[in-house]
C-alpha cells in the first residue's frame, strides 16, 4: 500500500507517494511547487495570507494525485515557516478541515533526524558523513555514519528566504554564514534540496542524484548569478524561475558551508526529508 509523504516547507511544499519495501522507498510520483510560504515571517512573524493561499492550492492537487495512488498513510509535515509563525498551528487546522491532512509541525531536531535518514539509508559508507539541507527558513547540519542514527545535528536560523530578505551583499551573506556554521570533522558531504540541485542543474547535471559539486564550481555559480538581475536569472539555464528571487542566498550558503568543513566537493541528493519520512 502506498505511502504518501507532504513536506510544507518555507519556500517549497513537497510531495511524494511510494511504495516502502524492506527499506527502500520506491517513488510513484513526486512533486514540487514553489509556495514561498515563508515570505515575509522572519520580519512579522505571520505566515502572509496570499502565501497560505498559495500552499492551499498546492495541496488541493496533491490530495487528488494522493487519492488516485490509493495512498491511504499521509504524512505531513510543517517545518521552519510554520514553525516560527504566531498563526502556524492555525493554518495546519485549516488545512486538516479542509484536505483531511493532519500536518505536524517538527522540530529542526526532528527535521535532521529524518533528512539524514532519507539521504543516506540506502547508503553501504563507513565514512563520517555530512548532511546538508538548506531549506528557506533553516539549514540543518547532520552528521553521522551512513544508514545509523546520527551523532550530531544542529538546526540554524539560516535558509535561502530569510537570507534573502536580511541581507543585501554577497559579504553580509558569507559573514553571517561563516558564524553559524559548526565546526565539526567530516569525512564527505551530501547536499539535499532545492539549492543543491538546482546548482547541479545549472551546471549542466543530466541527472542531479549523485552528482558532484566542487567549491570551485560553486564559487563561480555563485558569482554569476549575483552579477544577474532577478528577471535575467529567470532566464538561467537549470534554474526553475521561481527560484530566482532566493537562488543567490542558498548558493552562498551551501559554498560557505563546503569552505568551513574543508571539503574540496559535495554531493548532490534527491534523496532527503520525503523519503526519510517515507521509511
Amino acid at each position: 500500500m502506498p505511502v504518501a509523504v507532504i513536506d510544507i516547507g518555507t519556500n517549497t511544499t513537497r510531495l511524494l507517494v511510494a511504495e516502502v519495501e524492506d527499506g527502500e522507498v520506491v517513488e510513484l510520483e513526486r512533486r514540487t511547487t514553489i509556495t514561498s510560504l515563508g515570505q515575509g515571517v522572519d520580519a512579522t512573524g505571520r505566515l502572509a495570507q496570499d502565501a497560505m493561499d498559495r500552499v492551499t492550492e498546492a495541496i488541493a492537487v496533491y490530495r487528488e494525485v494522493i487519492d488516485r495512488l490509493g495512498a491511504e498513510r499521509v504524512v505531513a509535515l510543517a517545518t521552519s515557516a510554520v514553525r516560527d509563525a504566531e498563526n502556524g498551528a492555525a493554518f495546519r487546522e485549516f488545512l486538516k478541515e479542509r484536505f483531511g491532512i493532519q500536518a505536524t509541525t517538527i522540530s529542526g531536531d526532528e527535521e535532521a533526524r529524518l533528512t539524514f535518514l532519507g539521504a543516506t539509508g540506502s547508503r553501504n559508507d563507513d565514512r563520517e558523513t555530512l548532511v546538508i539541507d538548506i531549506g528557506g527558513g533553516s539549514t540543518e547540519y547532520v552528521v553521522g555514519l551512513p544508514g545509523r542514527d546520527p551523532s550530531f545535528h544542529v538546526s540554524t536560523q539560516m535558509g535561502s528566504v530569510r537570507f534573502t530578505e536580511r541581507y543585501a551583499t554577497l559579504e553580509e551573506l558569507a559573514a553571517a554564514v561563516s558564524e553559524m556554521v559548526p565546526a565539526v570533522s567530516v569525512e564527505q558531504g551530501i547536499a539535499v534540496a532545492g539549492t543543491a540541485t538546482s546548482l547541479a542543474a545549472i551546471d549542466g547535471a543530466e541527472e542531479v542524484h549523485g552528482y558532484r559539486l566542487s567549491l570551485a564550481t560553486c564559487e563561480r555559480i555563485v558569482a554569476m548569478l549575483a552579477a544577474l538581475t532577478v528577471e535575467q536569472r529567470r532566464d538561467v539555464k537549470g534554474l526553475h524561475p521561481d527560484r530566482a528571487p532566493t537562488i543567490v542566498a542558498g548558493a552562498v550558503i551551501l559554498t560557505e558551508s563546503i569552505r568551513s568543513f574543508g571539503l574540496r566537493e559535495i554531493e548532490v541528493s534527491a534523496r532527503d526529508i520525503l523519503h526519510g519520512a517515507a521509511l
